[in-house]
């Protein structure tokens, strides 16, 4: 059942369905349950013989900030505390709260990354509206969207690789998308940019002033809504067989299993150690001290 926070809307007359993300006080974040509410949309959508476009967005101009990092361990479900082990990461014995397995951490990345991929070539076209910001997996979504209308001043970009290491994320779409070189960048530094930096690189369909994002997306759906539905079925198809046999080639694989065994870190007394910063400092303290942590001032 629905939290209130993925909300979906349908209309039956342009063959369009809208799903929003709405959980404004955290920049759209989301966690598993709703990951799992999009993921449950998405399938019921892809059964509706009435839709032929899905939209996603944003509540609040924001489009998503991506995996909420508030718990990080969170994803990884119950199986990583002790018995007795209290929230705030210690036990009634002192102990210390106990990283995922390895073979957990697989298991449940494996999964999460399904749903990109099953979203990457969904049956359905998708239309995404991004404004504020799109990192993390807000930044894979947007990329992944079959149409992506961008506001300019939309902040994009895999911050978490600060946090989790460089090895994060759908490795085989940032270097088919984004090309080798921007992505190296973007991944090995965790910076985040404009979207303004790479409208000439054709990464997105459109890349736009704010105030007219909203009402271009809306007409890209439309536009698309008038094609015949199993022509964009069989469509999609088409370019995701293209997709795979030129660019990925089963390389989807690599990516959750680079992201479960190298996202298991060791940190160093100088390297930034956000999962122990947030234990010590809370959360907001601790994404300060990673920006002060990781900022260079420019020569």
């Amino acid at each position: 059942m629905s939290d209130g926070r993925v909300l979906l809307e349908r209309d039956g007359e342009t063959g369009i369905a809208r799903i929003t993300l709405d959980n404004p006080g955290r920049r759209n974040s989301y966690d598993p349950a709703m990951r799992e509410q999009m993921a449950s949309y998405l399938d019921e959508l892809a059964l509706d013989d009435d839709v032929k476009v899905v939209h996603l967005r944003g509540s609040d101009g924001v489009f998503s900030t991506g995996a909420d990092m508030n718990n990080a361990y969170a994803w990884y479900g119950d199986g990583t505390r002790k018995d007795g082990q209290k929230k705030d990461g210690q036990g009634d014995d002192g102990a210390k709260r106990r990283r995922p397995s390895q073979r957990r951490r697989l298991g449940v990345d494996r999964k999460t990354f399904a749903f990109y991929h099953q979203f990457m070539g969904y049956p359905k076209a998708t239309v995404a509206e991004v404004r504020g910001y799109a990192l993390g997996g807000g930044f894979e979504l947007a990329l992944m969207a079959d149409i992506a209308v961008v506001a300019r001043d939309t902040k994009i970009g895999m911050p978490a690789t600060r946090l989790l290491g460089p090895a994060l994320g759908s490795l085989h779409l940032f270097f088919h998308r984004l090309g080798p070189v921007l992505a190296r960048r973007m991944l090995l530094t965790g910076d985040t940019i404009p979207a303004s930096d790479v409208e000439h690189l054709g990464v997105f369909t459109e890349v736009l002033d704010d105030d007219r994002v909203a009402a271009r997306a809306d007409w890209y759906a439309r536009k698309v809504a008038r094609m015949p539905a199993d022509g964009l079925v069989m469509a999609k198809e088409a370019f995701r067989l293209v997709e795979q046999s030129q660019a990925y080639q089963g390389e989807e694989v690599a990516s959750y299993l680079f992201h479960a065994y190298g996202t298991n870190l060791q940190f160093e007394d100088d390297e930034f150690n956000f999962v122990k910063a947030r234990a010590q400092h809370g959360t907001k303290r601790a994404f300060q001290l990673r920006d002060e942590h990781f900022e260079i001032p420019e020569p």
